[in-house]
């Protein structure tokens, strides 16, 4: 039996280590099953995080473009544009408590593994991955960080704008927005969850999402989403303490 596996955008960074199930020769059947995993995982981590992926200091340096045109209020002095709680962003794998990787993400590397970026003071992403079994799972965690609050809120409008179809997340941060979706593709259903929330000039972004690779099913939607909103109010517990 072939397996067939969604885009290359909605796996994108996987460990190759996490496809060794075990060190014995894997019979024919599973081995032909579980090969193209690594492989479809390992280019859509070139894809997103990796050496073909825009760069992320393009994005860091231009934030005001990326995040919209700049208002006239923007420009203006005020108490609001000219104020910085967060100067930098913290370490991101340190975001999520080891018992919530071991029960959203099972199987995975715990320390997690973070991306590579230019400019670790802006923007810091760490992420999970595991298949377990036919059972794939993936967290990702990101801290971004605006010069100006305003600048923030801009840019959170812009995210929840391209995501929409979800709803706010009550008690959250200043504002917190989680959206669910599901795609199929050959046949093969993967369901993601993402959540972003703002505090003052930061932006917290929580990804994750899973398949079943045997059974061809996704995780329901509940699961999903409150899994997704656990690991964020764990991430900006985090950024709140490094204040």
């Amino acid at each position: 039996m072939t397996l067939t596996f969604p885009t290359a955008r909605r796996y994108r960074r996987h460990d190759p280590e996490k496809c060794a199930v075990r060190d014995l020769p894997l019979p024919l059947a599973l081995t032909a099953r579980l090969l193209p995993v690594a492989v479809l995982a390992s280019a859509g981590w070139a894809l997103t995080s990796g050496p073909l992926a825009a760069s992320p200091a393009k994005e860091d340096s231009a934030q005001d473009t990326a995040s919209g045109p700049v208002s006239t209020s923007e420009s203006a002095p005020s108490t609001s544009a000219a104020s910085k709680t967060y100067a930098k962003a913290p370490s991101p794998c340190s975001g999520v408590a080891t018992k919530t990787v071991k029960s959203l993400v099972p199987g995975a590397k715990t320390a997690g593994k973070e991306i590579a970026s230019t400019n670790e003071s802006v923007r810091r992403t760490c992420s999970w991955n595991a298949l377990k079994g036919y059972d794939y799972r993936w967290l990702d965690v990101s801290y971004e960080i605006q010069e100006t609050d305003d600048k923030a809120g801009t840019a959170y409008q812009k995210r929840i704008t391209e995501k929409s179809g979800g709803g706010a997340v009550p008690g959250l941060g200043d504002a917190a927005y989680s959206v669910v979706n599901l795609t199929t593709e050959d046949k093969q259903q993967t369901r993601e969850g993402v959540v972003y929330v703002r505090l003052s000039n930061a932006m917290v972004i929580v990804t994750y999402n899973g398949s079943d690779f045997e059974s061809k099913k996704a995780p329901s939607t509940d699961e999903i989403n409150k899994g997704a909103i656990k690991a964020a109010k764990e991430a900006v517990a985090v950024l709140e303490d490094a204040q």
